[in-house]
C-alpha cells in the first residue's frame, strides 16, 4: 500500500511547507480510526494552504485512500482542546513517512509526556462540559423529559470518562471506554448500567443522578484547578475579565455553568459593588 502511494507523498514531501506525513492503514473492517478508508495519508503543513485540503483516491486493487492536509496551528488546537481525538491517534500510531526537523518525533513525544500544564487545562474544559451537561440533564429529568435527560447524561458520562483518563496522564482515545474500564471501573459501571439495566428509564436516571453527583463532587478539586490558578493572577475579577482571559476563553458556553457550580460549592467567592442603578449591583469574583 505504501509503495502505491509513494508518488503522492513524495510530491508532498518536496514542498517546503510540509512538516510531516503520517500513514495509517486500516487494521480491521469498519475501523473508525481511519474514517473507514483503507489507508489515510495525514499531511501536516506549516501554514494553511489555499484550495482543497482533502482528496480521495481509488486504487486499482479496489481499496480507497484519503489524503488530509492540516496546518500545524490547527493540529495544536485539536491537541490542546481535545476536540479531535482521531488526529491524536493518527500521530501516535501512524507510520512516519516524512518529517522536517524531527517535527513529528517531537510532537509524538509531547503527546506521550502530556505536560501537567496541558493536562490541567484539558481537565478544566472537560469538567466544565460535565457540569453543564449534568445540570441540564437534571433539569430535564425533573421536568419529565426523560429521553432528553438520558441524552444529556450519556454526554455527561463521556466527559467524566475523558476527565478521568486525562487525570491519569493519558490522552482520551476514540475508544475511550476501553481506557476507562481499566482506569476507573466505577465510571465504566455507571455507563454500563445506563445502557444495559432493565430498570425503567426513570429509575435508571434517578439512580444515575445519585451516583454521578458523588463522582462529580469528587472531581471538583482537580476540575477547578486550572480556573483557580488563573484567578490567582488577580484578587478580583468581573465576568467579562474571566470569560475573555486567554487561558479561559476556550471554556466558551460552559464557563458560566462552571462558575455558578463552584460558587455553590464555596470554591469561588462573590461580592458586590454598587452600580448607578438603585438596588442593582455588579458581581465580583475571587478565589478563597
Amino acid at each position: 500500500m505504501e509503495d502505491l502511494l509513494r508518488p503522492i507523498y513524495q510530491e508532498r514531501a518536496s514542498h517546503a511547507n510540509t512538516l510531516g506525513i503520517v500513514l495509517l492503514e486500516k487494521q480491521k473492517p469498519d475501523n473508525p480510526a481511519t474514517d473507514n478508508f483503507d489507508v489515510v495519508l495525514f499531511v501536516i503543513v506549516n501554514k494553511k494552504e489555499p484550495g482543497r485540503l482533502l482528496k480521495h483516491y481509488q486504487l486499482e486493487s479496489g481499496k480507497v485512500a484519503g489524503l488530509k492536509i492540516v496546518d500545524a496551528d490547527q493540529v495544536d488546537k485539536w491537541i490542546n482542546l481535545g476536540t479531535n481525538r482521531r488526529i491524536i491517534d493518527w500521530i501516535m500510531n501512524g507510520k512516519i513517512l516524512f518529517e522536517r526537523n524531527d517535527y513529528l518525533t517531537d510532537l509524538k513525544q509531547k503527546l506521550f509526556d502530556f505536560p501537567l500544564k496541558d493536562r490541567k487545562k484539558r481537565i478544566g474544559l472537560e469538567f466544565a462540559k460535565l457540569i453543564k451537561r449534568f445540570k441540564d440533564g437534571k433539569e430535564l429529568f425533573e421536568a419529565g423529559h426523560m429521553l432528553d435527560a438520558y441524552n444529556y447524561m450519556v454526554h455527561a458520562l463521556h466527559h467524566l470518562a475523558r476527565l478521568s483518563v486525562i487525570d491519569h496522564g493519558f490522552h482520551p482515545e476514540v475508544t475511550v471506554w476501553n481506557q476507562v474500564k481499566k482506569i476507573e471501573p466505577e465510571i465504566y459501571k455507571l455507563y454500563q448500567e445506563l445502557l444495559e439495566s432493565e430498570e425503567t428509564l426513570y429509575k435508571k436516571l434517578e439512580l444515575l443522578f445519585l451516583a454521578s453527583e458523588f463522582l462529580v463532587h469528587s472531581s471538583t478539586k482537580v476540575g477547578a484547578l486550572h480556573l483557580l490558578e488563573v484567578m490567582d493572577e488577580n484578587e478580583v475579577w468581573t465576568i467579562q475579565e474571566l470569560s475573555t482571559h486567554d487561558e479561559l476563553i476556550d471554556y466558551s458556553v460552559d464557563f458560566e455553568a462552571l462558575l455558578e457550580y463552584l460558587i455553590d460549592r464555596k470554591v469561588i467567592k462573590v461580592r458586590t459593588e454598587k452600580t448607578k442603578g438603585q438596588g442593582i449591583y455588579h458581581r465580583i469574583y475571587s478565589s478563597f
